[in-house]
């Protein structure tokens, strides 16, 4: 007998095996991928589709596709991707161009483009919710600090978190914002860890999230629990690095790839998210990248 399930729920997400980093900047701004395996094996250089770009965001969306978005130089294109990890032409973009943006998925089958930096107003913390076909919403006006170069996962199985960041020159603001799983963010919530920009995140364990390395020297990560509590730095592993990105892979793995400048190395992260050392790096070395799951 098949279980009843009511028509307004919404499935929790169970995680993706495969993932793909995507765009970049090397000497120029880069439109290739590289596939994730199962096993967090990194796949060479996939031939780019769409406007080479950088400082973009990515998030997965409708339970196995992906979804690239935004850019710097106040692009507002997105690049859908297929649950066989092909990435589709541009589509005109929705709201406010920006770079250094973040995106993360909610709601079990839905992403959000959140907070990043327009050349014409400066930081911004509006977002752009994602359905579950993939296509982008207007501007939502924003919520708690505006800032940019910020990362963002997925935790709790259907909820999600924006961290960290920059709002100008130094001090950085040491924050979250909690997004539900219908896709509201919350007001600032201050955190324990060193604040800094330039960082990655991804899920792991199917319902915890972390944040790691960055601009500060330290290669720090932090493990958000199934709650959206943030921890205190756990030491670094690995080479230490800014303008990477990160996806979760093997539906409760996570891999962090690339980065400033010019690097290809990877490091995997554990069921119980314990960061690995360094792995070779396959493909082009880039940074100002991002990734996301899909499949």
């Amino acid at each position: 007998m098949f279980p009843i399930i009511p028509a307004n729920s919404v499935a929790e997400e169970a995680g993706n095996s495969e993932g793909i980093f995507g765009f970049g900047y090397a000497g120029g701004s880069l439109s290739m991928t590289n596939l994730v395996s199962n096993a967090g094996v990194v796949s060479s250089d996939v031939a780019g589709v769409g406007t080479g770009r950088n400082l973009l965001g990515a998030c997965e969306y409708g339970g196995d596709k992906g979804i690239f978005g935004f850019g710097s130089g106040d692009l507002n294109i997105t690049n859908l991707v297929s649950n066989a990890g092909v990435v589709s032409t541009d589509v005109a973009g929705v709201g406010t161009g920006r770079g250094y943006i973040a995106a993360c998925s909610y709601g079990g089958d839905k992403g959000i483009f959140g907070f990043g930096y327009s050349t014409v107003s400066g930081g911004s913390n509006l977002t752009n919710l994602v359905s579950n076909v993939g296509v982008v919403s207007t501007d939502v006006a924003g919520v708690g600090t505006a800032r940019d170069n910020l990362a963002a996962c997925e935790f709790g199985g259907d909820q999600g978190i924006f961290g960290f960041g920059s709002t100008g020159p130094q001090p950085y603001p040491d924050m979250t914002n909690l997004v539900s799983n219908t896709g509201v963010v919350a007001s600032d919530v201050s955190v324990v860890g060193t604040a800094r920009e330039a960082l990655a995140a991804c899920s792991y364990g199917e319902d915890k999230g972390i944040f790691g390395y960055g601009n500060k020297g330290s290669g720090a990560t932090n493990l958000v629990s199934n709650t959206g509590v943030v921890s205190s730095d756990v030491a670094g592993v690995g080479t230490d690095r800014r303008y990477l990105a990160a996806t979760q892979y093997d539906e409760d793995k996570g891999i962090f790839g690339y980065g400033y400048s010019t690097l290809s190395m990877t490091n995997l992260v554990s069921n119980a998210g314990v960061v690995g050392t360094d792995v070779t790096g396959v493909g082009t070395g880039r940074y100002g990248l991002d990734a996301c799951s899909f499949n």
